[in-house]
Parts: structure tokens; C-alpha cells; sequence
């Protein structure tokens, strides 16, 4: 008789879209309500006045109906103007494909790029911009996670490498994968640009990019020439009706979702959120590390600093990511992350991002440990034990 494990409800472990709260799918499952007057308007008010708060910031927000790519393309049609130059920093994979969207869009691209596994050295960018005497760079471009690599970049140390060089280039950082999940203070941190999305650490589905800016952003917005009518701030500025802010009929069901998404965060506290996310992560490291054998299993993220508490990439050497992926699905009901790049059997990704708890984590690390003995892959130790003794010292 063949059988499997997998009855009964799938865990997706993917990093984004995440795990979406009951409650959250509950508010959206309603019947569409008048989208001139009542509740609606309501919720769009009070979304609006909670979202600063979610990026630490006093300035303004602006939430585009699409992907984090439909938020990078509002940052720089907004803020920027045919010809500029732009600098962007990768430490993975997305930082690159938001430069291959400025080329596109007319901008002149220099991509740089840390070392493999590495986030970028801040002491780079402060040499970079030293020598653009002539401020030829219009704004510095990159992420704070890489849901590639999940690689965490330092992007206070990035502010004052920009300080120290007495550049003036506007700051633009993606936090798609770690808002909500990831210590960010966007004023504190000297951020111009913030940009993100709803379907990770937000817990909502995808279709709402989060765009945040500060006075400096806007006063360039003053002069961009690649605005146009769709993503425009003015337009979405403009006193009158609402749904000027969605340039149109506002994503209603998106919206009740966030609203009661943003109640859960506050009841949660953000800075206990980012506390149970780095607990939890520690947790997923802790099982990497006892795993981790020459040849096998091993972080892609070098640096213990720089691993992000959202997502962990984790490289495979001899093991086939996708067989393992495939056994943890098929056979236990468990859905990995595959790696992202030229070589998909070479890492998968574990997402621990949003709406996740403890049993959820050991439960996930419980399925890849099994689906690594069940291919007679080279494991270290348990990871699992190795989780639990590091998930069970809690504060």
C-alpha cells in the first residue's frame, strides 16, 4: 500500500508570499461595500495613519495596487529623471533586478557587487562616492534583504558612509523582505526612499507595493521628469476624493486585509515582532549549523552578522535541493524555498517571516532533517535537537 505523509494542511515555508493569518482572511472575505462612503473610507484613513509607524518614520506613504516591483518603479519615476546616475549595491540577486528596471526606464546603471555571500562593504560605498566630485550620482540604490541570498546588509553604516563623503545622492532601500520582520528605523537610519510589499512580513497577499518618503525625496520629486500619470505623487497628493491615492477604484479586499494585518502588529508590539522573528531565526541557524558537514550543508550567508531573521538561504554542495525539495512536499506536505540563480539544485530557502511561530519552525526543520536522511544526504548532527534547545530559552 502506498501512502504518504502529507494529509492534511501544507506548511509553505517559502519566503513570501507567507503564511496569512485567519484573521486577516477573514476581513478580506466580505462582499464589496461602496468605495465612496463608510466603512471603506474608514479603513483606508486609518491604514494611512498606521503605515508611517510600521517604517519608523514621519514621512509620507503611498501604496501602489501591484508587486514590490511596482513600488521600485513608483520610487524611481518619482524621484529621478531621464539620464540620472544611479548606484546600486547588490549582495545577491534583487538590487540587480531593480537595475535592470532603471536601465530600462532610461537611467544610467552602475551596478556594484559584494563579495559572494557578503553584503556590501560600506567602506566601498564611501570610497565610490569620495571620488563622484562632481555628484554625477543622483541616489544610492540596494536592499536591506536579499530573499535570494538572505543576506542582512548595514544600512545605518551605509548612511554614514554617504555623511562621511559629503555626498548628496538620495537613499533608497528595499525592504520587501524584511518589514515588519527585521529592526528598520527609516528617519533614524537617514533613508529617503523606503520601499515594500504586502505579501511577506505585512502577512496579506500580494498587491500592494508600501512606498514610504521623506521631505528630501519629495523635494526631488519636485523635479523628476520620469513621472508619469499612474505612479505620480502629486496626483496621489492631490485634496479631493479618496481613491486619488490608488489613481483610481482602491484594491478593497487588499485593504481590509492590511487593516486588520496592522491591528495584529500593533497588538504584537512591533519591536516584540522583530524580537520573535530574531528568536525564531536563531532557532533555523542553530539546525543549519548542526547540519552542516564539508561538502553538504552550509549557510550562504558567510557572515553570522549579516543573516537576515525573515528567510535563510541555505547551500546544499553535493545534495540536490530539488530532490529534497520534492520528498519534503510530496512526502510530508512541507513547501521549501528553491534557491534562486543559475543553479536551482544548489540551495533551497527556508522563510520564517510574518505570521510563524515556533511549532511551524521545528516542525519545518523536523521535514528537511528527514527528507536529508531519507536521500542519504551527510548530516552533521540533529538539527532539530539543535533548534529545540535554542527555541526553548525564551525571555
Amino acid at each position: 500500500m502506498e501512502y504518504t505523509l502529507a494529509g492534511g494542511p501544507e506548511i509553505v515555508a517559502i519566503p513570501g508570499p507567507s503564511v496569512m493569518p485567519d484573521r486577516v482572511l477573514s476581513a478580506m472575505h466580505r462582499a464589496m461595500p461602496d468605495i465612496y462612503a463608510g466603512a471603506l473610507t474608514k479603513v483606508i484613513d486609518e491604514v494611512w495613519e498606521q503605515l508611517p509607524s510600521i517604517a519608523r518614520t514621519s514621512g509620507r506613504v503611498f501604496v501602489p495596487i501591484g508587486n514590490g516591483h511596482a513600488a521600485w518603479e513608483m520610487a524611481l519615476s518619482n524621484t529621478l529623471s531621464r539620464g540620472d546616475h544611479v548606484l546600486m549595491l547588490d549582495c545577491g540577486r534583487f538590487t540587480a533586478i531593480w537595475a535592470e528596471m532603471a536601465e530600462f526606464n532610461g537611467l544610467k546603471v552602475e551596478l556594484l557587487f559584494a563579495e559572494e555571500g557578503r553584503a556590501f562593504s560600506a567602506d566601498a560605498l564611501e570610497e565610490r562616492l569620495r571620488a563622484d566630485v562632481d555628484h554625477e550620482i543622483a541616489a544610492v540604490l540596494t536592499v536591506h534583504v536579499d530573499t535570494a541570498t538572505s543576506v542582512r546588509q548595514d544600512i545605518p553604516a551605509f548612511r554614514r558612509a554617504i555623511d562621511a563623503s559629503g555626498h548628496p545622492a538620495l537613499f533608497m532601500v528595499d525592504c520587501i523582505a524584511s518589514m515588519g520582520c527585521e529592526a528598520f528605523e527609516m528617519d533614524e537610519w537617514g533613508v529617503d526612499v523606503t520601499i515594500s510589499a504586502s505579501q511577506k512580513g505585512m502577512m496579506c497577499p500580494p498587491g500592494l507595493g508600501l512606498v514610504w518618503a521623506n521631505a528630501k525625496a519629495m523635494r526631488a520629486h519636485e523635479t523628476a521628469n520620469l513621472k508619469t500619470r499612474y505612479w505620480d505623487w502629486t496626483y496621489r497628493s492631490e485634496d479631493g476624493p479618496y481613491y486619488l491615492r490608488f489613481c483610481g477604484t482602491p484594491p478593497v479586499s487588499h485593504l481590509f486585509g492590511l487593516h486588520e494585518a496592522l491591528a495584529m502588529i500593533a497588538e504584537e508590539g512591533l519591536e516584540a515582532r522583530w524580537a520573535r522573528h530574531e528568536h525564531l531565526a536563531s532557532g533555523v541557524r542553530a539546525a543549519v549549523d548542526a547540519w552542516s558537514t564539508p561538502g553538504g550543508i552550509d549557510f550562504v550567508a558567510h557572515d553570522a552578522h549579516e543573516r537576515s531573521h525573515s528567510v535563510t538561504t541555505i547551500s546544499t554542495g553535493s545534495i540536490d535541493a530539488v530532490e529534497l525539495q520534492r520528498i519534503a512536499l510530496q512526502q510530508m506536505g512541507v513547501t521549501l524555498g528553491l534557491g534562486i540563480g543559475s543553479d536551482e539544485s544548489a540551495s533551497f530557502r527556508i522563510g520564517h517571516m510574518g505570521h510563524v511561530n515556533a511549532p511551524m519552525v521545528l516542525g519545518v526543520v523536523g521535514v528537511v532533517e528527514a527528507a536529508l536522511h531519507a536521500m542519504g544526504a551527510p548530516v552533521g548532527s540533529s538539527g532539530v535537537a539543535a533548534a529545540a534547545r535554542v527555541l526553548g530559552h525564551t525571555t
